[in-house]
This record gives C-alpha cells, sequence and structure tokens, in this order.
C-alpha cells in the first residue's frame, strides 16, 4: 500500500507540482476511489496500474484534478478585498487614469467566487470603471471546476459562505434552488486552463493585481519560487500581489516587497 502512494505523489508532483504529504494518503483513497469508477476499475488500486501503463491524457487529467484541493468562498478572509477596495484601487486608478487599462488576474480561481468577488466589488465601489478597458482573467489547473465557474451558478450553501446580503439581491437571480450570476457581471470575467508547471498559455498579459491566494501552500520551495518569478514577469511594475495570510514571497532572488499598507498578503513588485 506504502508503495501504491508513493507512486500516486510522485505522479501528482511531476506533473503538477503538488507536494502531497505521507499523512494525506486517506485523502487519496478517497478522492481516488470516484476516478477508478469513472475509468471502469474497481479500486484505486486498479487506478494505480493503470497509471503506469499508457493512461490516456483523460485519466491523468482526472487524476490530478481529483487531488487538487479547491477550497473557495466569496470574499475569503474579507481583508484582501478591503484592501482592494481602500487602498489598492484607488492608488491604481490614479495612475492609470491616462490610459483607463486594468488587468487582474484571479490565479487558480477554483468554481470562480473569487474573480465574480472582485467583479462584484468593481461594479459596486468603481462606477468610473464602466468607461475603461477592465479585463479580469481567472485561470485553474482544472478544466471541470472551470466549467462550473463560467456557469456563475451557486447553490445556497455556497451563497452563504461569505457574499454580502445585498451582493445577493443586487447581482443574483434565483433559478431553482440555485442562484445565478447576473450577465453584466458574469461578463466581466473570462476564465482559462493553466497549469503552473508546464507551459503558460501565451499571449498572457501585463497583469496591475494578481491574487494568488492559499495556493503556494501546496507546492515545494523550487517550484514555488518558480512560480513567483513566472507571476512576477506577467506583472506590471508597479503591479500589486495578493497571496495567503500564511504564505510567502520569501525566495532566493525575491522581486517582491511587502506592500506600504502594512498588510499581510499584499506585496508590491520590485522593478
Amino acid at each position: 500500500m506504502a508503495q501504491r502512494f508513493d507512486f500516486i505523489r510522485n505522479f501528482v508532483r511531476k506533473r503538477a507540482g503538488i507536494v502531497l504529504e505521507e499523512h494525506q494518503d486517506y485523502l487519496i483513497d478517497a478522492r481516488l476511489a470516484p476516478v477508478a469508477v469513472r475509468v471502469g476499475l474497481r479500486s484505486v488500486e486498479e487506478l494505480q496500474h493503470h497509471l503506469t501503463g499508457s493512461p490516456t491524457a483523460d485519466v491523468q487529467r482526472w487524476v490530478i484534478e481529483g487531488l487538487t484541493t479547491h477550497e473557495t468562498s466569496f470574499f475569503r478572509d474579507t481583508q484582501p478585498f478591503d484592501l482592494l477596495r481602500s487602498k489598492v484601487l484607488p492608488t491604481l486608478l490614479q495612475r492609470r487614469g491616462s490610459i483607463k487599462t486594468l488587468r487582474i488576474w484571479s490565479a487558480a480561481c477554483s468554481t470562480g467566487q473569487e474573480p465574480y468577488s472582485i467583479a462584484m466589488l468593481l461594479t459596486e465601489h468603481f462606477p468610473e470603471l464602466a468607461s475603461w478597458h477592465v479585463t479580469i482573467l481567472a485561470t485553474d489547473l482544472s478544466n471541470s471546476v472551470l466549467d462550473t465557474a463560467r456557469l456563475g451558478r451557486f447553490s445556497a450553501a455556497a451563497m452563504a459562505r461569505g457574499l454580502p446580503a445585498h451582493y445577493q439581491q443586487k447581482y443574483f437571480v434565483r433559478e431553482g434552488s440555485d442562484w445565478v450570476l447576473s450577465v453584466p457581471v458574469r461578463s466581466k470575467v473570462s476564465f482559462r486552463q493553466l497549469n503552473f508547471i508546464e507551459r503558460w498559455p501565451s499571449p498572457l498579459p501585463l497583469f496591475d493585481i494578481v491574487f494568488c491566494r492559499n495556493v503556494l501552500i501546496y507546492f515545494d520551495t523550487p517550484t514555488r519560487e518558480s512560480i513567483l518569478g513566472k507571476i512576477r514577469e506577467q506583472m506590471s511594475p508597479d503591479g500589486i500581489l495578493f497571496v495567503g495570510t500564511t504564505e510567502s514571497t520569501a525566495t532566493k532572488n525575491t522581486r517582491f516587497k511587502r506592500a506600504i499598507y502594512d498588510q499581510a498578503g499584499c506585496y508590491e513588485a520590485i522593478t
């Protein structure tokens, strides 16, 4: 059994850079059991043997997606969005006033709550952006969660996690037991598949704001440093990066510094 888990951990690490610890063996069994059934196999052990052969690209993707964490919620942790509204956006809007262009990237967006939170915040508090060219790109490793995100459809349980009541009333409509985000807000976000450790899609613009929150903790140090370096290359010289409050941008060749706002998880790019 230990060899089976070791094989799957190495498989996921090689293809997605994700590190699964030994104490997470229970997670492998629980999450891959449905994948085994989907492939037509009787157990995770049979799935592991299948992976040692020549599995199709679909099977490989299902395994990676099955072991990827997709925890998310609207306005998650609150503080980053308060900071975005009160400090970051006013500063950037002043700097970009002559070109009226703003580009935002929500990396590892899962089922879309983060980028849609950003879109609602812009709509609610910055009406002047209606005359700007605003881009909100949302990316994720998993095509299945991106398909879900594009729908903008959320259960009552998802709506109850972090979404202010007046946002629900203003920007969503009820359809059966679900809630659907209004088209004007939903259309502000575009979705695209991106695997951090593979070749990134091209072209990508330079982003003014990047949200890459609660993602870096799943990678080892060399992979994390590589990802941060690539993110920095896709940012404007004065861009702002948000990471999780327990995450850091500290690397051997760091090109970020703690933002002047002195808030955990917010960093400025260094030229």
